[in-house]
Protein backbone atom coordinates (compact mmCIF):
# COMPACT_ATOMS: atom_id res chain seq x y z
CA UNK A 1 0.00 0.00 0.00
CA UNK A 2 1.44 3.37 -0.99
CA UNK A 3 1.34 6.29 1.47
CA UNK A 4 -1.44 7.93 -0.52
CA UNK A 5 -3.45 4.71 -0.61
CA UNK A 6 -3.04 4.35 3.15
CA UNK A 7 -4.15 7.94 3.71
CA UNK A 8 -7.16 7.57 1.41
CA UNK A 9 -8.16 4.29 3.04
CA UNK A 10 -8.17 5.67 6.59
CA UNK A 11 -9.12 9.33 6.33
CA UNK A 12 -12.83 8.53 6.33
CA UNK A 13 -12.75 6.35 9.44
CA UNK A 14 -14.21 7.53 12.72
CA UNK A 15 -15.95 6.59 15.91
CA UNK A 16 -15.06 2.89 16.13
CA UNK A 17 -11.77 2.71 18.01
CA UNK A 18 -12.00 -0.92 19.10
CA UNK A 19 -12.97 -2.09 15.63
CA UNK A 20 -10.35 -0.05 13.80
CA UNK A 21 -7.31 0.36 16.03
CA UNK A 22 -5.41 -2.88 15.49
CA UNK A 23 -6.11 -3.02 11.77
CA UNK A 24 -4.98 0.59 11.41
CA UNK A 25 -1.78 0.01 13.39
CA UNK A 26 -0.90 -3.21 11.56
CA UNK A 27 -1.26 -1.43 8.22
CA UNK A 28 0.69 1.51 9.63
CA UNK A 29 3.53 -0.91 10.45
CA UNK A 30 3.50 -2.06 6.83
CA UNK A 31 3.61 1.56 5.68
CA UNK A 32 6.73 2.43 7.71
CA UNK A 33 8.39 -0.92 7.03
CA UNK A 34 8.46 -2.53 10.48
CA UNK A 35 7.16 -5.93 11.66
CA UNK A 36 3.64 -6.37 13.04
CA UNK A 37 3.27 -6.85 16.81
CA UNK A 38 3.82 -10.39 18.06
CA UNK A 39 1.11 -12.72 19.38
CA UNK A 40 0.55 -12.38 23.12
CA UNK A 41 2.21 -15.06 25.28
CA UNK A 42 0.96 -16.55 28.54
CA UNK A 43 4.27 -15.54 30.15
CA UNK A 44 3.83 -11.78 30.44
CA UNK A 45 7.59 -11.19 30.51
CA UNK A 46 7.72 -12.40 26.90
CA UNK A 47 5.24 -9.76 25.70
CA UNK A 48 7.78 -7.21 24.53
CA UNK A 49 5.92 -6.05 21.39
CA UNK A 50 2.21 -6.72 21.53
CA UNK A 51 -1.30 -5.35 21.36
CA UNK A 52 -3.23 -5.25 24.65
CA UNK A 53 -0.19 -5.52 26.91
CA UNK A 54 -1.46 -6.35 30.42
CA UNK A 55 -0.26 -4.00 33.16
CA UNK A 56 -1.43 -3.71 36.80
CA UNK A 57 -2.31 -0.11 37.68
CA UNK A 58 -1.56 1.27 41.14
CA UNK A 59 -4.65 3.06 42.47
CA UNK A 60 -2.59 4.72 45.25
CA UNK A 61 -4.98 3.44 47.92
CA UNK A 62 -3.46 0.03 48.50
CA UNK A 63 -5.38 -1.52 45.61
CA UNK A 64 -4.63 -2.10 41.96
CA UNK A 65 -6.67 -2.53 38.83
CA UNK A 66 -6.05 -4.27 35.53
CA UNK A 67 -4.97 -2.13 32.59
CA UNK A 68 -4.13 -2.91 28.99
CA UNK A 69 -1.82 -0.93 26.73
CA UNK A 70 -3.24 -0.65 23.23
CA UNK A 71 0.22 -1.17 21.68
CA UNK A 72 3.51 -1.61 23.49
CA UNK A 73 7.12 -2.11 22.41
CA UNK A 74 9.69 -2.62 25.14
CA UNK A 75 12.37 0.06 25.17
CA UNK A 76 10.51 2.06 22.52
CA UNK A 77 7.00 3.28 23.28
CA UNK A 78 3.59 3.04 24.88
CA UNK A 79 0.78 3.83 22.45
CA UNK A 80 -2.75 4.72 23.49
CA UNK A 81 -5.33 4.85 20.71
CA UNK A 82 -8.59 6.75 20.46
CA UNK A 83 -10.88 7.65 17.61
CA UNK A 84 -12.69 10.90 17.17
CA UNK A 85 -15.25 11.87 14.56
CA UNK A 86 -15.56 14.66 12.01
CA UNK A 87 -18.25 17.32 12.27
CA UNK A 88 -20.47 15.75 9.62
CA UNK A 89 -20.58 12.48 11.58
CA UNK A 90 -21.67 14.25 14.78
CA UNK A 91 -24.40 16.14 12.96
CA UNK A 92 -25.66 12.92 11.39
CA UNK A 93 -25.52 11.21 14.76
CA UNK A 94 -27.57 13.97 16.37
CA UNK A 95 -30.19 13.65 13.65
CA UNK A 96 -30.27 9.87 14.05
CA UNK A 97 -30.71 10.22 17.81
CA UNK A 98 -33.72 12.46 17.33
CA UNK A 99 -35.31 9.93 14.98
CA UNK A 100 -34.31 7.04 17.30
CA UNK A 101 -32.43 5.41 14.44
CA UNK A 102 -28.90 5.86 15.70
CA UNK A 103 -26.46 4.30 13.22
CA UNK A 104 -23.30 6.30 13.85
CA UNK A 105 -20.71 5.86 16.58
CA UNK A 106 -19.90 8.85 18.74
CA UNK A 107 -16.15 8.27 19.00
CA UNK A 108 -13.86 10.01 21.48
CA UNK A 109 -15.11 13.51 20.59
CA UNK A 110 -15.64 15.79 17.64
CA UNK A 111 -12.21 16.54 16.21
CA UNK A 112 -10.95 20.07 16.55
CA UNK A 113 -13.17 20.88 19.54
CA UNK A 114 -12.19 21.61 23.13
CA UNK A 115 -13.65 18.25 24.12
CA UNK A 116 -11.45 16.45 21.62
CA UNK A 117 -8.36 18.28 22.86
CA UNK A 118 -9.24 17.32 26.42
CA UNK A 119 -9.71 13.69 25.38
CA UNK A 120 -6.29 13.64 23.67
CA UNK A 121 -4.60 15.07 26.78
CA UNK A 122 -6.44 12.55 28.95
CA UNK A 123 -5.19 9.77 26.67
CA UNK A 124 -1.63 11.08 27.11
CA UNK A 125 -2.13 10.91 30.87
CA UNK A 126 -3.37 7.34 30.52
CA UNK A 127 -0.32 6.38 28.43
CA UNK A 128 1.95 7.90 31.06
CA UNK A 129 0.17 5.98 33.80
CA UNK A 130 0.72 2.73 31.88
CA UNK A 131 4.40 3.58 31.43
CA UNK A 132 4.70 4.30 35.18
CA UNK A 133 3.21 0.97 36.20
CA UNK A 134 4.85 -1.39 33.75
CA UNK A 135 7.54 -3.46 35.48
CA UNK A 136 10.28 -2.36 33.09
CA UNK A 137 12.17 0.85 32.37
CA UNK A 138 10.25 3.88 31.20
CA UNK A 139 9.97 3.93 27.40
CA UNK A 140 11.49 6.93 25.60
CA UNK A 141 8.24 7.62 23.71
CA UNK A 142 4.56 7.96 24.53
CA UNK A 143 2.17 8.12 21.56
CA UNK A 144 -1.50 9.01 21.43
CA UNK A 145 -3.14 7.95 18.16
CA UNK A 146 -6.49 9.20 16.95
CA UNK A 147 -7.07 6.34 14.53
CA UNK A 148 -7.12 7.56 10.95
CA UNK A 149 -6.47 11.18 11.92
CA UNK A 150 -3.25 11.95 13.83
CA UNK A 151 -0.49 10.86 16.20
CA UNK A 152 0.59 13.00 19.19
CA UNK A 153 4.20 12.20 20.11
CA UNK A 154 5.94 12.80 23.45
CA UNK A 155 9.50 11.88 24.42
CA UNK A 156 11.71 11.57 27.49
CA UNK A 157 15.14 10.32 26.43
CA UNK A 158 16.34 10.19 30.03
CA UNK A 159 13.73 7.44 30.55
CA UNK A 160 13.13 8.79 34.04
CA UNK A 161 9.43 9.37 33.42
CA UNK A 162 9.70 12.92 34.72
CA UNK A 163 9.88 14.94 31.55
CA UNK A 164 7.76 13.67 28.67
CA UNK A 165 7.54 16.66 26.34
CA UNK A 166 6.13 17.16 22.83
CA UNK A 167 8.47 15.70 20.20
CA UNK A 168 10.21 17.05 18.24
CA UNK A 169 8.76 20.35 19.50
CA UNK A 170 5.41 21.85 20.60
CA UNK A 171 4.69 23.08 17.06
CA UNK A 172 5.11 19.77 15.22
CA UNK A 173 4.44 17.02 17.78
CA UNK A 174 1.03 16.31 16.22
CA UNK A 175 1.54 14.30 13.03
CA UNK A 176 -1.59 14.26 10.91
CA UNK A 177 -2.58 11.45 8.61
CA UNK A 178 -1.69 13.39 5.47
CA UNK A 179 1.84 14.03 6.83
CA UNK A 180 2.58 10.32 6.34
CA UNK A 181 3.05 11.07 2.64
CA UNK A 182 6.45 12.58 3.60
CA UNK A 183 9.51 10.33 3.59
CA UNK A 184 11.06 12.04 6.61
CA UNK A 185 7.92 11.53 8.71
CA UNK A 186 7.79 7.81 7.94
CA UNK A 187 11.52 7.58 8.68
CA UNK A 188 10.94 9.24 12.07
CA UNK A 189 8.27 6.68 12.97
CA UNK A 190 10.57 3.87 11.82
CA UNK A 191 13.14 5.22 14.26
CA UNK A 192 10.60 5.33 17.10
CA UNK A 193 9.73 1.69 16.41
CA UNK A 194 13.29 0.39 16.02
CA UNK A 195 16.00 2.78 17.28
CA UNK A 196 14.32 5.42 19.44
CA UNK A 197 17.46 6.66 21.20
CA UNK A 198 18.93 7.63 17.81
CA UNK A 199 16.30 10.38 17.72
CA UNK A 200 17.63 12.01 20.90
CA UNK A 201 18.31 15.65 19.89
CA UNK A 202 21.32 15.78 22.22
CA UNK A 203 22.99 12.88 20.40
CA UNK A 204 22.08 14.29 17.00
CA UNK A 205 23.44 17.70 17.99
CA UNK A 206 26.70 16.21 19.27
CA UNK A 207 27.28 14.23 16.08
CA UNK A 208 26.38 17.08 13.74
CA UNK A 209 28.43 19.52 15.79
CA UNK A 210 31.54 17.35 15.66
CA UNK A 211 31.16 16.67 11.93
CA UNK A 212 30.76 20.36 11.16
CA UNK A 213 33.67 21.36 13.39
CA UNK A 214 35.98 18.86 11.69
CA UNK A 215 35.08 20.18 8.24
CA UNK A 216 35.54 23.77 9.32
CA UNK A 217 38.88 22.94 10.89
CA UNK A 218 40.15 21.40 7.63
CA UNK A 219 38.93 24.43 5.72
CA UNK A 220 40.50 26.85 8.21
CA UNK A 221 43.90 25.14 8.08
CA UNK A 222 43.93 25.25 4.29
CA UNK A 223 43.00 28.96 4.26
CA UNK A 224 45.39 29.98 7.03
CA UNK A 225 48.28 29.06 4.82
CA UNK A 226 47.27 31.99 2.62
CA UNK A 227 45.55 34.51 4.96
CA UNK A 228 45.88 35.72 8.57
CA UNK A 229 44.08 33.55 11.14
CA UNK A 230 41.78 36.40 12.24
CA UNK A 231 40.71 37.05 8.65
CA UNK A 232 39.95 33.37 8.14
CA UNK A 233 38.03 33.16 11.42
CA UNK A 234 35.84 36.16 10.56
CA UNK A 235 35.16 34.83 7.05
CA UNK A 236 34.10 31.45 8.41
CA UNK A 237 31.96 33.07 11.12
CA UNK A 238 30.02 34.97 8.46
CA UNK A 239 29.63 31.75 6.46
CA UNK A 240 28.39 29.86 9.52
CA UNK A 241 25.84 32.48 10.49
CA UNK A 242 24.52 32.57 6.93
CA UNK A 243 24.13 28.77 7.01
CA UNK A 244 22.24 29.08 10.27
CA UNK A 245 20.01 31.84 8.86
CA UNK A 246 18.91 29.67 5.95
CA UNK A 247 18.15 26.64 8.14
CA UNK A 248 15.97 28.52 10.62
CA UNK A 249 14.65 30.79 7.84
CA UNK A 250 15.27 34.16 9.46
CA UNK A 251 15.77 37.57 7.89
CA UNK A 252 14.15 36.59 4.61
CA UNK A 253 16.21 33.44 4.03
CA UNK A 254 14.35 30.38 2.82
CA UNK A 255 15.42 26.77 3.15
CA UNK A 256 18.69 26.05 1.30
CA UNK A 257 19.08 29.58 -0.14
CA UNK A 258 22.75 29.83 0.83
CA UNK A 259 23.47 26.19 0.07
CA UNK A 260 22.06 26.62 -3.44
CA UNK A 261 24.25 29.67 -3.93
CA UNK A 262 27.36 27.74 -2.89
CA UNK A 263 26.44 24.84 -5.17
CA UNK A 264 25.88 27.25 -8.05
CA UNK A 265 29.53 28.36 -7.81
CA UNK A 266 30.86 24.97 -8.86
CA UNK A 267 32.84 25.64 -12.00
CA UNK A 268 32.35 29.40 -11.51
CA UNK A 269 34.80 30.17 -8.71
CA UNK A 270 35.81 33.47 -10.32
CA UNK A 271 32.44 34.95 -9.26
CA UNK A 272 32.41 33.44 -5.74
CA UNK A 273 33.99 36.43 -3.95
CA UNK A 274 32.03 39.33 -5.53
CA UNK A 275 28.70 37.53 -5.27
CA UNK A 276 29.22 36.50 -1.64
CA UNK A 277 30.38 39.99 -0.67
CA UNK A 278 27.29 41.45 -2.36
CA UNK A 279 25.07 39.09 -0.35
CA UNK A 280 26.74 40.05 2.91
CA UNK A 281 26.47 43.74 2.07
CA UNK A 282 22.71 43.29 1.66
CA UNK A 283 22.55 41.43 4.98
CA UNK A 284 24.31 44.38 6.62
CA UNK A 285 21.97 47.03 5.22
CA UNK A 286 18.79 45.14 4.35
CA UNK A 287 17.19 45.31 0.93
CA UNK A 288 16.64 43.24 -2.19
CA UNK A 289 19.28 40.57 -2.78
CA UNK A 290 20.01 39.90 -6.43
CA UNK A 291 21.97 36.86 -5.29
CA UNK A 292 19.01 35.21 -3.52
CA UNK A 293 16.39 36.99 -5.62
CA UNK A 294 14.43 38.10 -2.58
CA UNK A 295 14.06 40.73 0.11
CA UNK A 296 16.56 40.41 2.99
CA UNK A 297 16.19 42.12 6.36
CA UNK A 298 19.03 43.99 8.04
CA UNK A 299 21.09 41.74 10.35
CA UNK A 300 22.10 43.72 13.43
CA UNK A 301 25.19 43.14 15.54
CA UNK A 302 27.91 44.26 13.15
CA UNK A 303 28.92 40.80 11.92
CA UNK A 304 28.42 41.84 8.30
CA UNK A 305 29.89 45.35 8.60
CA UNK A 306 32.98 43.75 7.10
CA UNK A 307 31.91 41.84 4.02
CA UNK A 308 35.31 40.46 2.99
CA UNK A 309 35.04 37.03 1.35
CA UNK A 310 38.06 34.85 0.64
CA UNK A 311 38.71 33.10 -2.68
CA UNK A 312 38.32 29.34 -2.35
CA UNK A 313 39.57 26.37 -4.31
CA UNK A 314 37.40 23.56 -5.64
CA UNK A 315 38.11 21.43 -2.55
CA UNK A 316 37.52 24.34 -0.17
CA UNK A 317 34.18 25.10 -1.80
CA UNK A 318 33.14 21.47 -1.32
CA UNK A 319 33.98 21.69 2.39
CA UNK A 320 31.73 24.75 2.66
CA UNK A 321 28.94 22.96 0.83
CA UNK A 322 29.27 19.92 3.13
CA UNK A 323 29.03 22.20 6.18
CA UNK A 324 26.01 23.99 4.69
CA UNK A 325 24.18 20.68 4.27
CA UNK A 326 24.23 20.19 8.05
CA UNK A 327 21.01 20.96 9.90
CA UNK A 328 22.13 24.06 11.75
CA UNK A 329 19.18 24.01 14.13
CA UNK A 330 20.74 20.73 15.36
CA UNK A 331 24.18 22.30 15.78
CA UNK A 332 25.42 23.61 19.10
CA UNK A 333 27.23 26.71 17.91
CA UNK A 334 29.23 27.18 21.13
CA UNK A 335 30.42 23.57 20.98
CA UNK A 336 31.19 23.99 17.29
CA UNK A 337 33.45 26.96 18.05
CA UNK A 338 35.17 25.05 20.85
CA UNK A 339 35.68 21.90 18.78
CA UNK A 340 36.80 23.98 15.81
CA UNK A 341 39.50 25.64 17.93
CA UNK A 342 40.61 22.25 19.28
CA UNK A 343 40.83 20.78 15.79
CA UNK A 344 42.82 23.73 14.43
CA UNK A 345 45.15 23.73 17.45
CA UNK A 346 45.95 20.02 17.22
CA UNK A 347 46.34 19.75 13.43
Amino acid sequence: MTPQEFISRWQGSGGAELANSQTFLNEFCDLIGVPHPDPTQADESQNAYVFEKAVPLNNYDGTSSAGRIDLYRRGCFVLESKQGVERKDRETEALATVTKQKKYRSGTAQRGTTGWGTAMRRAFGQARRYAENIEEEWPPFLIVADVGYCFDIYADFTQSGKNYVPFPDPQSYRVRLEDLARDDVREMFRGIWQNPQDLDPAKISAKVTRDVAERLARLAKSLEGQYPADTVAQFLMRCLFTMFAEDVEIGGFKDRDFTKFLESRRGKLDTFVPMLEHLWQTMDTGGFSTILEGQIKKFNGGLFANQQALPVSVDQLELLIEAAHAKWNDVDRQDTASLYRQQVWHQ
